[in-house]
């Protein structure tokens, strides 16, 4: 089995499935190919209603990038080969024209946050921890996720998350909007009260409010900050002051 999986089920809910549980999920070269590939199949096949993305197992959503790949990455020239790369997918993904959903099954920090920012809904475990932690690293966001934050919630609230790269649990991100639903620990996908009704609607339906959504923002805009934030990153990437801050993580 590959370091993803790739399933539609018989309501046209397509399950993007990061299969990397020993690594918590961390994203590598292979899932943004993956990803590419889920997307690109929601856009081309008109049965799928809806993307869903998950983790493997009932540990972790995902850790973000898997560092023991991209810590070789070192100037800011390297590391924004890397950060564009997945911050297109990011924008991919934001901008899908069908729904999208974060199930949260398990811990998500850094990257795995940036990613469920830019899906539509957030559905996680109550038992789940989430947290921009990139600033714990001396870099901030770098795939697209801190633009995406602060269109999705309060400025105030954004800003918090991501200054104080603190980990919070779900029911607080609940509070604040940031989760949509919230589920116990034992509950099947497809029971899930959310993903319930949507699967029942028909694709054209469900198209349709997204491009609602979509013609709200204004996508010039919000591509040009994902590519500042980007940038941004790629700079502080090549900072001794990361570089230093991943050797103590991995030395812990």
């Amino acid at each position: 089995m590959g370091e993803y999986m790739i399933h539609m089920n018989e309501e046209g809910i397509l399950q993007f499935i990061i299969n990397r549980p020993e690594k918590r999920n961390a994203v590598s070269y292979e899932i943004m190919a993956g990803l590419e590939k889920a997307l690109d199949e929601c856009i081309q096949n008109d049965h799928v209603k809806a993307l869903l993305i998950t983790g493997s197992g009932d540990q972790a959503f995902c850790s973000g990038g898997d560092l023991s790949q991209f810590h070789n990455l070192k100037t800011e020239s390297e590391s924004y080969g890397m950060l564009s790369k997945m911050g297109s997918l990011i924008m991919k993904l934001a901008f899908l024209p069908k729904p999208t959903i974060a199930f949260i099954n398990g811990t998500a920090i850094g990257g795995g946050c940036e990613i469920a920012t830019a899906c539509d809904f957030r559905i996680a475990k109550r038992t789940t921890k989430m947290g921009f932690v990139q600033g714990n690293l001396a870099i901030t966001t770098g795939w697209g996720g801190g633009t995406l934050l602060l269109e999705r919630l309060s400025a105030s609230n954004a800003l918090s998350l991501l200054m104080t790269a603190r980990v919070e649990e779900a029911e607080v991100l609940y509070d604040i909007g940031f989760v949509d639903e919230l589920v116990d620990a034992n509950v099947p996908i497809h029971e899930i009260p959310l993903i319930k009704l949507i699967s029942q609607k028909s694709e054209g339906v469900l198209r349709a409010y997204k491009q609602q959504l979509l013609g709200k923002w204004d996508r010039k805009r919000v591509e040009e900050n994902i590519m500042k934030e980007i940038s941004q990153c790629s700079k502080l990437w090549a900072s001794d002051e990361h570089h230093e801050a991943v050797e103590r993580f991995f030395n812990k």
